[in-house]
């Protein structure tokens, strides 16, 4: 079957001989009901009306059609498209304290790109291990990150921790000029051993436990 011209989502909408039931619900230019017709029939009708018949609802049983323009169709769905609100999806990146330095500048890429398609997201640094003694590493990393995307985004939730985990959310806009310092909460230094003097205290609590 010839291909329809038109690039974009548009060609696949089926006009005339490209819908394939063979027989339709035809509505007229003014959404009059005129029942159903053999395909060949509606088309005839259309044409005769110097219009297309155009699928307007596949799914239904039997197919609906409408006799329409289907230029000036076309252009008021595409004018419709343009005024719905666009990105407004939640993307995540993640990555470790050890990340590489290439890896750190693929990631923040992909950060500038969700942000300039108008997309939030939801940026995770993740803890192995004894690496949750070193959160402040993560801090570091989520401060650069809104430093060097401040100019097409902004910070709306401060890093969170959660399990193992530091969570920041950006989201599109201008943030401010210097991205503010993100500093450490009170309670932190308590978490990063989990409220002992030390990690090796820490793993015989937890050996204690598991006996």
């Amino acid at each position: 079957m010839r291909r329809s011209p038109i690039a974009g989502p548009y060609s696949r909408i089926r006009k005339n001989e490209e819908i394939r039931a063979k027989e339709v619900r035809v509505v007229d230019e003014n959404g009059k009901q005129l029942g159903i017709m053999p395909l060949a029939e509606a088309i005839k009708e259309a044409r005769k009306r110097n219009l297309d018949l155009v699928e307007v609802a596949p799914q239904a049983t039997p197919v609906v059609c409408k006799f329409v323009n289907f230029g000036k169709y076309r252009y008021r769905q595409e004018k419709r498209e343009k005024k719905r609100p666009k990105g407004g999806k939640l993307k995540e990146i993640r990555m470790t304290t050890q990340i590489e330095k290439h890896d750190f500048e693929t990631k923040l890429r992909h950060i500038r790109k969700f942000l300039t398609d108008e997309d939030k997201v939801r940026v995770t640094v993740i803890f192995r291990g004894r690496e949750i003694v070193h959160i402040n590493r993560g801090r570091e990393l989520l401060e650069r990150i809104a430093r060097e995307t401040a100019d097409i985004g902004r910070v709306e939730q401060y890093p969170k921790e959660r399990g193992r985990s530091l969570q920041m959310l950006l989201v599109p806009g201008k943030g401010a000029a210097t991205a503010p310092t993100i500093t450490a909460p009170a309670q932190s230094a308590q978490y990063e051993t989990g409220g002992f003097d030390d990690a090796e205290e820490e793993d015989a609590q937890g050996d204690r436990q598991a006996l």
